[in-house]
């Protein structure tokens, strides 16, 4: 048994020796064939560098006999010339050249060139350096194969005799032993034997390195573009996977849109959003005011709205306010409420109008009985005409027309028919007026009560904000029109629609946003996205905060809808001043003031200032003191940034009425241009020319009083007076101007008059007659100075064609 399984073990160690061997047998072949392949390859290589060595050494051997032959034929040249000169003889010359500049020195006058013997100086100088230069061209060219490594080859080492022939002095360029001997060193552009085998022995080891660095260099490249292709494919597949993934998000969206609409209907709807406008001091947050039973138009600046605000109407209080509405009472209120928002109404304000009414369902347009159709109520008109935006108009202060019984708790419809006869035909003759005017602008209207096509004619609630009369009437119009017309659009959606208005830090609380959310839901947790400055905010509801019912939102600090866009669109200038709001919209407002009013700005911020907005501030003192300003609107100041304001020296304007801001900057600027003016009145000249009236010299000297007539630009007091065909020699300056023997300040083009002219203090009076005469052009005399004074303090009493004399003068003077 034992043997048997030796006798097995032996079997398969036979087996698998077999096995091995006819491995071997089948990669024997491949392994021989790369083998040969390599040394094929190995041969190839060092028959190329031995083929590239012979032909490196048949191009030295042949620069070497052309080296050797030119060297002899110089040789054989200067010994013809007679200028190939032993040991000796050159001692000779040097002794005499030395003994020549000796006696130069000692001031012996030595013979001139003609007299030297034609032995000693040639006549001509025979100029090697441009045939050496010849010669190098044609050895270039000569020289130039197809060796691949012809270029890698370094250049031969150059000899401390090769200087080019300009660099020999000229005092021994007569005759001198130097001079010829540089010519000769110049001429000869040879190297020793000894060196060129230096040279040879140092290109040796470079022959293989070449070969070297070249294959790394290709594969070093052949890496790079792996690499490339690499990351090119790396970004492709990131692109597709990130359009895959927007695609799919897009396909989501869309659903839950879709599913969304399927599930709208008009039993269920939302709260609409009415925006109200209209020209300032019409009334609107008085309506508001009344609405609410609250006083927030007399805490406006001087009674102005500077900001949207938004208040909340809910169904309890819609059904409160419209209890004198018998017909509307009767009908069932499907309206969770109103989200009712008040704009400005001053034409500085017309983007906020913008952004209110593009929030809207229905809008309600003030109108006041008394003036009828002002300038923003036409743009608001035409803003919501452009967005298709339905509205009622509200036909304000009707408590005062003359005799006006208010009456609030009753429907407007009774309390006209109960006024005396002069007063309801006072109403209805205003009344169509403003029809007519609403006519005029493409719009048919009627009063409410006598419309019997709300689809067709707009309806026109007569109100009092101040009494009170009729806002139970416009309500129940609102909400009436609200629930039938606009009940598909109104209808509430699971698909969120939200916008934001504001965003502040509160205490306790942190970031908060104000929302207004037009459609869906939002609750605790939720993860919403909201622009930034920085781009994309990502963040989630930590707690929701519902205001007060009949209590208006106000936007106090920085709103942060499409504020990047909005702040990245306002192009500032290089100077001016800079503008601090307590909101992006007031922001908007002073900007288009500014605009207007031609006032640049450089900066622009939104809350309150601090130190690092004087520090931006203040750059401009260095450029224009004028602009060293802040213009705060509606913001506080810091109190360390007031006190680093005072110590740098740049003005902080406050104020909560932009006219008021506007109006203390515009004293300020105009009493820096006096005192500027003022500085610099003495400087600044201003350019005219002058002909002298012969018959009007009244004094020939000192003063000089004549008459002259203003042939261009204008002449004032202080203007120095000089003349061009004199050589510009300055007879004096202008100390006073008569106009028919009345003194003027000064003499415009076209113009006749007597001036005086004082000398100039040191010097001596300059004569009419003697100096100058009446053919004499006369002209004020400019400078750089002068000029920068004009254009920075007095370029409002410059004209187009004072501008050109300026031109003209600077190139007779050449001012620069």
């Amino acid at each position: 048994e034992k043997a048997e399984e030796d006798d097995e073990k032996e079997g398969k160690k036979k087996k698998k020796k077999g096995e091995k061997e006819k491995d071997k047998k089948k990669k024997a072949p491949e392994e021989e064939e790369r083998l040969r392949k390599e040394e094929e390859e190995r041969i190839r290589k060092e028959e190329e560098a031995i083929r590239i060595r012979e032909e490196q050494k048949r191009i030295e051997e042949e620069k070497k006999q052309k080296r050797k032959q030119k060297e002899k034929e110089k040789k054989e040249r200067l010994r013809q010339e007679g200028k190939l000169l032993t040991e000796k003889q050159k001692q000779d010359r040097k002794r005499a050249q030395q003994m020549l500049e000796q006696m130069k020195a000692q001031g012996i006058e030595l013979p001139n060139k003609d007299e030297v013997p034609k032995d000693d100086v040639p006549k001509k100088r025979p100029i090697y350096f441009e045939r050496k230069r010849k010669n190098k061209q044609q050895q270039q060219t000569t020289e130039r194969t197809p060796s691949p490594l012809e270029d890698a080859t370094p250049s031969e080492p150059e000899t401390p005799d090769e200087q080019p022939a300009e660099e020999v002095s000229e005092a021994t360029e007569n005759v001198t032993e130097e001079a010829e001997e540089e010519e000769i060193k110049d001429a000869w552009d040879v190297e020793s034997e000894e060196e060129e085998e230096e040279a040879r022995q140092k290109e040796k080891p470079m022959e293989t390195d070449e070969v070297k660095k070249e294959e790394k260099k290709k594969e070093e490249e052949q890496d790079e573009r792996v690499k490339k292709k690499k990351k090119v494919k790396k970004r492709r597949k990131v692109r597709k996977k990130t359009k895959r993934v927007r695609k799919r998000k897009v396909k989501k969206k869309v659903k839950r849109k879709e599913e969304a609409e399927k599930k709208r209907t008009t039993d269920v709807l939302r709260a609409p959003v009415v925006c109200v406008l209209g020209h300032v001091d019409t009334g609107k947050t008085k309506i508001l005011d009344k609405l609410r039973r609250t006083h927030v138009q007399d805490g406006e600046a001087g009674g102005i709205t500077q900001q949207i605000g938004a208040t909340n109407v809910p169904h309890e209080a819609i059904m409160e306010q419209t209890k004198m509405c018998k017909e509307f009472q009767k009908k069932e209120l499907k309206l969770p409420g109103l989200l009712i928002i008040d704009t400005p109404g001053h034409e500085s304000f017309s983007n906020l109008r913008s952004r209110g009414s593009s929030l809207c369902d229905i809008a309600i347009l003030v109108i006041d009985i008394m003036h009828g159709l002002e300038p923003q109520t036409i743009e608001s008109i035409n803003l919501l005409k452009s967005r298709k935006t339905p509205f009622v108009v509200a036909l304000n202060k009707i408590d005062r027309l003359y005799q006006w019984k208010p009456m609030p708790h009753t429907d407007v419809q009774n309390t006209i028919k109960k006024q005396s006869a002069h007063t309801k035909s006072e109403f209805d003759e205003r009344a169509r007026e403003a029809i007519v005017q609403l006519a005029e602008q493409g719009l048919n209207a009627a009063v409410f009560y006598e419309n019997k096509n709300p689809k067709e004619y707009i309806s026109l609630v007569p109100t009092s904000a101040h009494s009170g009369d009729g806002m139970g009437n416009l309500i129940a119009l609102i909400s009436e029109l609200s629930q039938t017309m606009l009940a598909k659009r109104i209808s509430f959606c699971e698909d969120l629609q939200a916008t934001v208005m504001e965003v502040k830090a509160l205490p306790g609380l942190g970031t908060t946003i104000d929302v207004i959310l037009v459609n869906g839901k939002l609750k605790e947790g939720d993860q919403i996205v909201v622009p930034g400055t920085e781009g994309p905010i990502v963040t989630q509801i930590r707690g929701l905060l519902m205001p007060q019912p009949m209590k208006e939102i106000r936007v106090k600090e920085e709103l942060s809808v499409a504020l990047k866009e909005v702040l990245g669109s306002i192009k500032l200038a290089e100077r001016g001043v800079f503008v601090q709001a307590s909101t992006l919209g007031s922001l908007e407002a002073l900007l288009e003031f500014l605009r207007t009013s031609k006032i640049p700005y450089a900066g622009i911020n939104i809350g309150p200032v601090h130190k690092k907005d004087i520090m931006k501030a203040s750059v401009m003192l260095e450029h224009d003191s004028q602009y060293a300003v802040i213009l705060a609107f509606d913001v506080r100041v810091e109190r360390d940034a007031q006190e680093m304001a005072d110590s740098v020296g740049v003005r902080i304007f406050t104020a909560d009425i932009i006219y008021h801001l506007f109006d203390s900057f515009m004293a300020f600027r105009d009493e820096l241009k006096k005192r500027k003016q003022e500085e610099f009145k003495h400087i600044a000249v201003f350019p005219c020319k002058l002909r002298v009236m012969p018959q009007f010299i009244f004094n020939s000297r000192d003063p000089i009083v004549m008459g002259v007539v203003v042939e261009a630009g204008f002449v004032k007091e202080g203007t120095p007076i000089c003349i061009p065909s004199k050589e510009f020699i300055e007879i004096g300056r202008v100390v006073g101007i008569e106009n028919n023997h009345k003194p003027v300040e000064m003499a415009k083009k076209g113009q006749e008059v007597c001036i005086k002219i004082d000398p100039i203090p040191g010097e001596a009076p300059k004569m009419y007659g003697r100096h100058f005469d009446h053919t004499d052009l006369l002209i004020s005399k400019i400078s750089r100075q002068s000029i920068d004074a004009v254009k920075d303090y007095f370029r409002e009493e410059m004209g187009k064609a004072d501008w050109q004399l300026i031109v003209e003068l600077k190139k007779l003077f050449q001012i620069i």
